[in-house]
């Protein structure tokens, strides 16, 4: 583990190898959990401030499901959270024409309509990060793929040689800046050296 800042981050994230799969794994970390994308506080207000825009892109029964339980919904668990529909995929996805889910608020950013890219929580999947109880200023960044649904990312971020973080370069950065990156990175190679 290794310290930058008030940030702990796991061995993993600097040596484990991943590259998302879309073509095996149809985005299916937007429908597989057992909640919802959580959201930072701030988030909210982009949630709330794009909701409009975003709304063509969404499927009716998303729209429906946003309509009745609000654009966002509390956790006890993970705290502010994306609704899902039905238990399952997140009112903001759907599906395209290959069966991967795609999310509105992406689309939307991608063709210059927002700009706000998606909750970093998705954008920085699979790491997760987690506060400590007894200090809250405190983060543990750690990477938790999922076993099944993960393992042809594994698969191809091994055989493309790509490490989990050089791989979540851009969502790193958004959520913790450059300086941050940079120290990840000099952090990655003084491991590499050993």
């Amino acid at each position: 583990m290794i310290a930058i800042d008030n940030k702990l981050i796991s061995d993993e994230v600097l040596e484990e190898q991943f590259v998302c799969d879309l073509t095996q794994c149809k985005g299916g970390c937007c429908e597989d959990g057992d909640a919802g994308a959580p959201l930072e506080k701030w988030e909210k207000l982009e949630v709330e401030k794009y909701y409009t825009i975003v709304k063509p892109y969404l499927t009716q029964e998303g729209i429906d499901t946003i309509e009745e339980q609000g654009k966002f919904t509390f956790d006890r668990e993970f705290g502010w959270v994306t609704p899902i529909v039905n238990n399952e995929i997140c009112a903001y996805g759907y599906k395209d024409k290959s069966g991967v889910i795609q999310c509105g608020f992406e689309q939307a950013y991608n063709d210059g309509k927002i700009g706000w890219k998606k909750p970093l929580s998705c954008h920085l999947f699979p790491i997760k990060i987690s506060r400590s109880k007894q200090d809250p200023d405190l983060e543990y960044i750690n990477y938790e793929p999922r076993e099944d649904l993960c393992a042809a990312a594994c698969s191809l971020g091994k055989k493309l040689k790509v490490p989990v973080y050089m791989f979540l370069k851009e969502a790193l950065i958004r959520k913790y800046g450059e300086e941050f990156y940079e120290a990840l990175e000099a952090s990655a190679e003084q491991l590499k050296k050993g």
